[in-house]
């Protein structure tokens, strides 16, 4: 059984030079294959909407994080 969800899309962003991690954590998130979503910035958000954030995508380490490590945390995860 093939765990990633949005192949095509998994397969696009190997193609950009993802990670396969990274890639497949895109390629598995419920909206995947949406486009257009505009999501506010970072810094907008609470720490509680970003650890949120981190712990939906399974940042390490979130627990102990500040707001700012958080943003840079999603930023290059």
């Amino acid at each position: 059984m093939d765990s990633i969800k949005n192949r095509d899309q998994y397969e696009a962003l190997r193609d950009q030079g993802y990670s396969k991690e990274k890639a497949a954590r895109i390629a598995n998130t419920k909206k995947a294959s949406e486009k257009g979503g505009k999501a506010s910035n970072y810094e907008s958000r609470t720490k509680d909407e970003l650890y949120q954030k981190a712990k939906e995508i399974d940042i390490d380490g979130r627990s102990n994080m500040n707001k700012q490590e958080l943003i840079d945390a999603l930023r290059n995860n």
